[in-house]
């Protein structure tokens, strides 16, 4: 039988599961106000790897749209990894598979993990810290491109409907 305390957990860890799914929605969207928004005003993100620190929801919402404008397509997987809840704070780890070409032509391929720090606030949990460590890289180039650049690669006009 659960206890108030276990519904309270249940719940964090499904709030905190929630907030780490809409940061690549929003990342991928180029939805910078909402992107901010998933942070605390102190809040920190480093990407060491590529000399990146933010300091700050409002640096963060300025620099973003700088960021994304170096891709010329990006797609970030998100998937879940632990949670240690501890009353208003919390950590926790993301894996991330992401992939994209970046407008100088080079291409990016990553398997990576978001160190994060928590906080619940009036508005639910919010990141306080997201670190991101690359654990893998492949700069090969991607053999793929986004649709509309070569077509869906398909051929759908020959499709016949089923009946």
């Amino acid at each position: 039988m659960s206890t108030p305390n276990d519904l309270r957990s249940l719940a964090d860890r499904i709030e905190i599961e929630a907030l780490r799914a809409e940061f690549p929605d929003a990342a991928m969207l180029r939805d910078f106000d909402r992107l901010a928004a998933l942070f605390t005003e102190d809040a920190v993100m480093r990407i060491p790897d590529a000399g990146i620190e933010v300091v700050g929801r409002a640096e963060l919402r300025a620099r973003m749209p700088q960021m994304q404008a170096a891709w010329d397509f990006f797609v970030q997987h998100t998937h879940p990894g632990p949670i240690e809840i501890d009353g208003d704070t919390a950590s926790g780890r993301a894996h991330i598979c992401e992939f994209g070409r970046l407008r100088s032509g080079s291409s990016h391929l990553n398997y990576a993990i978001y160190h994060d720090r928590y906080r619940r606030t009036a508005d639910g949990w919010k990141f306080t810290e997201r670190v991101y460590e690359i654990r893998y890289l492949d700069n090969s180039p991607l053999p793929g491109s986004p649709p509309g650049e070569n077509g869906l690669g398909v051929d759908i006009s020959a499709a016949q409907p089923h009946g």
